[in-house]
């Protein structure tokens, strides 16, 4: 139940809810880092307008999973300090790539600090949700991710991936459980190349 103050009931005639304000980017970065492990569905928009749904496990620092509904049936997997992406359709091992080259590394390091010099780039308030654009301050060129939080409980609940090359990625979060426990193995990168080979 959202509460209400007695100034926010004054004002409601103007239809200010109460809830409807910035997040600090201290209050995020605490949230993130109270962030050890969450399961959720997800949706994903590419440039092209293609959609594919999926489920996603995050376990922080450095671990993130991305499993694609069928037909699909692709995998991305952030652990290691990098990113492999499994396709079914492309032959010979998984592309990989350093994770710290991506902008998902802002979120999954170990201590996130969204206040840094030069790491957030735009934060704003649509009346709903609060906005941050963040980047590599070290290495601006690796691309941007813009993330969007909830209030009432603070929820990340999209980001979007903003490339060097200009395009975008969106990927919408739903029915975000957090606080459990994951197998070692469902973030391994060598044991899903060991699956796939068999």
């Amino acid at each position: 139940m959202l509460k209400y103050t007695l100034a926010a009931l004054i004002t409601a005639a103007s239809a200010i809810p109460a809830y409807a304000e910035k997040l600090s980017l201290n209050a995020l970065s605490a949230y993130l880092n109270n962030l050890k492990t969450a399961e959720a569905a997800f949706v994903q928009t590419s440039d092209d307008g293609s959609v594919q749904k999926g489920r996603l496990f995050i376990q922080r620092p450095g671990k993130m999973r991305f499993e694609y509904a069928p037909p699909q049936k692709a995998l991305v997997l952030a652990s290691n300090n990098a990113v492999a992406i499994f396709d079914d359709r492309a032959s010979g091992p998984p592309e990989t790539y350093p994770l710290r080259r991506t902008p998902l590394s802002l979120i999954l390091a170990r201590n996130v600090n969204l206040a840094a010099a030069n790491m957030v780039v735009g934060h704003g308030f649509d009346g709903t949700h609060t906005i941050v654009t963040a980047q590599d301050p070290k290495n601006p060129e690796y691309g941007q991710i813009q993330l969007k939080f909830s209030d009432a409980p603070v929820a990340l609940t999209e980001w979007v991936i903003l490339d060097a090359g200009g395009g975008e990625t969106t990927v919408r979060l739903d029915e975000v459980v957090t606080g459990m426990s994951f197998p070692r193995t469902l973030f391994d990168i060598e044991t899903e190349r060991g699956k796939r080979k068999r």
